[in-house]
C-alpha cells in the first residue's frame, strides 16, 4: 500500500485507511518477522509485523589525487559497504571539495575517462579571461566549474550486502586541479541488517 505525503488518513490509495504513525512504526520496528497484509497490500490491522534493524554506517577516506584525473575508488567504498553490516539499504558517497567531483564511469576502458577529460577540458577551459576568480591558478575556476557541472554525490543501492554495481560500473573520484590533492570522501550506508 503506498500512501502520498498531505494525503488524508481517511483514505488512502484504492481507497483504504492509511495507518497512524504509530501504527506504520510497530510495523517497522517490532512484532514478528512476518508482515501479514490484506488483499491490497496494506497490513492487516492487530497482526503481525514487520522487523527490521535500521543500521547507519559512516567513514570518511582520504584520497591522494596525481593531480588532473579520475582515480577510482570503488574498492574503497565497496570495503566500508561490507564492514556496515547492511544487506539492502543505500551507499551515499560525498566529495567534500568544490574543485572535484565524482562519477559513477565504465571501469573497463581508461579511453572513457580520458575522452571524459577531453570533452571537460574543450568545455571549460583553464585560463578563460571571463573568469574573475584567478587568483589560485588559471585552473582554478574551471575546476569549480566543471565540480557545478558534475556531481558531489552519488546514490549507490545496496543489494545483498554488497553494492549494486552494473557489470562495467565504478566510482570515481574526478580531479579538476593540475596540481596533486589529498581529498576527503565521505560514504554513508544505511538500510536493514543482514
Amino acid at each position: 500500500m503506498i500512501y502520498r505525503i498531505g494525503e488524508s488518513r481517511e483514505k488512502g490509495i484504492g481507497g483504504a485507511r492509511a495507518p497512524e504513525r504509530k501504527d506504520v512504526e510497530s510495523m517497522l520496528y517490532d512484532g514478528d518477522n512476518d508482515m501479514k497484509t490484506d488483499v491490497d497490500g496494506a497490513a492487516a490491522p492487530g497482526e503481525g509485523h514487520v522487523r527490521a534493524m535500521a543500521i547507519v554506517h559512516q567513514e570518511t577516506v582520504v584520497v591522494g589525487t596525481e593531480g588532473r584525473g579520475a582515480r577510482e575508488i570503488s574498492q574503497a567504498v565497496e570495503r566500508i559497504v561490507g564492514a556496515s553490516r547492511v544487506g539492502t539499504g543505500l551507499c551515499h558517497v560525498f566529495v567534500r571539495h568544490t574543485s572535484a567531483s565524482l562519477m559513477l564511469c565504465e571501469n573497463a576502458d581508461p579511453d572513457v575517462r580520458r575522452d571524459l577529460e577531453t570533452f571537460m577540458s574543450g568545455l571549460v577551459p583553464d585560463g578563460d579571461p571571463r573568469y574573475r576568480h584567478a587568483g589560485e591558478g588559471p585552473d582554478d575556476m574551471p575546476a569549480h566549474v566543471r565540480s557545478v557541472l558534475t556531481q558531489t554525490g552519488l546514490c549507490i543501492p545496496v543489494v545483498e550486502g554488497k553494492c549494486g554495481f552494473g557489470v562495467w560500473q565504478g566510482v570515481y573520484l574526478w580531479e579538476h586541479r593540475r596540481a596533486p590533492h589529498r581529498r576527503e570522501v565521505v560514504v554513508t550506508v544505511q538500510g536493514t541488517e543482514r
